[in-house]
């Protein structure tokens, strides 16, 4: 636990805790990140993990538990949300609400959502506006796909962000007492995420990645910015695609 950086007595301390949701049910060889479906058994078993370490955190550090839980709107996330706040259900100061936001999802394909890498190739190559896809489109950070609704992989970052960001501003002006608010949401949007709030590197985002369900724990400098203070990034594997 990282405690080089001491505020004010009198200003409460406000952590993010990024939770990658819990391993689920998806296509094969599809690349899109919009897949609807549920966690699968071993999620609903990271995700009760995840309560857990949680709760020790909370204990160890004093910390107050943010009623208002964040969630992307795909199912896997709300669910690992779900299964998180009942482990943690009478830490909450208030009745916890989750709400579900599309900020918080994943990078998009757009008109390709949820088709196989092969069918979005083809797809591509029958269109006479486009070049061929670079072999690293799927993990090429600044690469969007030429298709309507599309974004790349920064460009979730920069959204999710944005979300985080003002959701830790607004509490900011409530907090009475150190404060751990939850996000739960997709590792290759969360990390980007990171990169833009000064994080990670540019490069750290190809070489780490997130567990499923363990929370990374970013504390809130308002005007200072954020600063890693717990939980571990997993290191990628080389030359491994993104997953969320």
């Amino acid at each position: 636990w990282k405690n080089s950086f001491k505020r004010p007595d009198s200003v409460p301390r406000l952590i993010a805790a990024l939770i990658r949701h819990g391993d689920y049910r998806q296509l094969p060889d599809t690349p899109s990140a919009h897949q609807p479906f549920p966690l699968n058994a071993e999620g609903e078993a990271q995700a009760r993990q995840a309560g857990t370490i949680l709760r020790q955190t909370i204990a160890e550090h004093g910390w107050s538990l943010c009623s208002e839980v964040d969630s992307s709107q795909l199912l896997r996330a709300w669910q690992t949300a779900q299964i998180i706040i009942e482990i943690l259900g009478d830490l909450f100061p208030a009745t916890p609400r989750l709400t579900a936001y599309d900020e918080l999802a994943e990078r998009g394909l757009g008109s390709a959502a949820n088709l196989s890498v092969s069918a979005i190739a083809e797809i591509i190559r029958e269109d006479p506006r486009f070049d061929e896809l670079p072999a690293d489109w799927k993990s090429n950070s600044r690469f969007r796909l030429p298709l309507q609704g599309a974004e790349s992989l920064l460009e979730a970052g920069t959204r999710v962000a944005a979300h985080i960001e003002a959701q830790m501003r607004s509490l900011s002006e409530t907090a009475t007492q150190d404060t751990l608010k939850l996000f739960i949401g997709h590792g290759a949007a969360f990390r980007h995420a990171a990169y833009h709030m000064g994080v990670l590197s540019f490069e750290q985002i190809a070489q780490l990645s997130m567990y499923h369900a363990q929370p990374v724990f970013l504390e809130y400098l308002a005007q200072d910015g954020w600063r890693h203070v717990g939980g571990e990034w997993k290191v990628r594997a080389r030359h491994s695609e993104y997953t969320d």
